[in-house]
């Protein structure tokens, strides 16, 4: 059984920082670095948003530009985990978060691109 599993969300201020985590376990992920992965968010009353991407071995990494600067994706191979440091958070920055997985080493921006995807974690900025 494939599964990731997003942490680390949670209410924070304005200027505040989250990281989110995303554990990947099955045997689709037996060689976490054949498996590009992302992030997208979901905020009522909009569509499901790109946030940021990542290569299988963590080489190439891609934002969306409204968190380019203040977000970070990373991977950690060896534990089959990738992680999103959120910093200088605002409140447009509220949503549902989830990670997702590809069976290729190249990344997309698009959701229809991603065959596994995470329960999601609510993060909510007040201001």
């Amino acid at each position: 059984q494939v599964q990731l599993v997003e942490s680390g969300g949670g209410l924070v201020q304005a200027g505040g920082s989250l990281r989110l985590s995303c554990a990947a376990s099955g045997r689709t992920f037996s060689t976490f670095n054949r498996n590009s992965t992302g992030w997208f968010r979901h905020a009522p009353g909009k569509e499901r948003e790109f946030v940021a991407a990542i290569t299988g071995r963590g080489w190439s990494t891609y934002y969306a530009d409204s968190v380019k600067g203040r977000f970070t994706i990373s991977r950690d191979n060896a534990k089959n985990t990738e992680y999103l440091q959120m910093n200088s958070l605002k409140p447009e920055d509220t949503a549902v978060y989830y990670c997702a997985a590809r069976d290729t080493n190249y990344y997309s921006t698009l959701p229809r691109d991603y065959d596994y995807w995470g329960q999601g974690t609510q993060v909510t900025v007040s201001s």
